[in-house]
C-alpha cells in the first residue's frame, strides 16, 4: 500500500469511528455529556428523569437486569454501596436501569424483584433501549459516573471481581470519591464486568 493510499484509509477509518467513542465504551468517553432521559417508567410506580437528580452532585448509572446471573450476583454489592454513599440526603444518587424487553426483565417481574431485594434507589424500565444505546452500554452490569456538571467520569465495571470473590480494585467507589472532590478519577475507563450482553432488539426499518 503506498503512502497516500495508507493516509486516506486512515482518514476514512477516523471518519467511521464515532466521535466520543471511548476505549472500552463506543459511545461516550470520560469528559462527555450524558445523555439524558426523562418519563421512564420506574419499579416504584413512578416515573423519572436525570433532571429529578439535580440536587446530587455525582450520579451513578448503572444498567442491569433481572435475568442476569452477574447482575444478580452483583445485587447486594449495589445495595450496599447505596446504602453507604446514595441515602436520601446524600450527595449521590444511584439509577438502576433495565433495558431487556424479555418477560423475566419487564416491569412486573422488576417491581418484584425491587421489592424482594430491598432497593433503595430506583430501578428503571427502558423497553425503547434508547438510553443504553445512548450510553453505549453493552453488558449488565454496566456503570457510568456523572459528575455535577453531568460529564461522564468513569464508565465501566463496579470493580474486579465478580462475586462471589473478593474485589480488590473498587472502580466505582474510587470514581464517586473523586468527582466528589471536583477530582478526576485515576482511572477513568475500564471493560465492563464479565457479566451478560444487553438483548438488543432488532431495530425495525420503515420499509419492514
Amino acid at each position: 500500500m503506498t503512502r497516500l493510499a495508507f493516509a486516506a484509509l486512515a482518514a476514512l477509518l477516523a471518519l467511521a469511528a464515532p466521535a466520543g467513542a471511548g476505549k472500552f465504551n463506543k459511545v461516550l468517553s470520560p469528559g462527555d455529556a450524558a445523555p439524558a432521559w426523562e418519563g421512564l417508567a420506574g419499579a416504584d410506580g413512578k416515573t423519572h428523569a436525570l433532571a429529578d437528580l439535580k440536587d446530587k452532585d455525582v450520579v451513578v448509572v448503572v444498567f442491569t437486569c433481572n435475568s442476569c446471573p452477574v447482575a444478580v450476583a452483583y445485587e447486594d454489592r449495589l445495595v450496599a454501596f447505596a446504602k453507604r454513599h446514595a441515602g436520601p440526603d446524600a450527595k449521590v444518587g444511584l439509577v438502576a436501569v433495565n433495558v431487556n424487553t424479555g418477560k423475566d426483565d419487564a416491569l412486573p417481574a422488576m417491581t418484584k424483584r425491587a421489592e424482594k431485594k430491598g432497593f433503595p434507589f430506583p430501578y428503571l424500565y427502558d423497553p425503547t433501549q434508547e438510553i443504553a444505546r445512548k450510553y453505549g452500554a453493552q453488558f449488565t452490569p454496566e456503570f457510568v459516573v456523572l459528575d455535577k456538571d453531568r460529564k461522564v467520569v468513569y464508565l465501566g465495571a463496579m470493580d474486579d471481581k465478580a462475586p462471589p470473590g473478593e474485589a480488590k480494585l473498587k472502580h466505582l467507589e474510587a470514581a464517586v470519591a473523586a468527582a466528589l472532590a471536583g477530582k478526576k478519577p485515576e482511572t477513568t475507563e475500564t471493560s465492563a464486568a464479565a457479566g451478560c450482553g444487553i438483548k438488543f432488539n432488532r431495530k425495525k426499518r420503515e420499509y419492514d
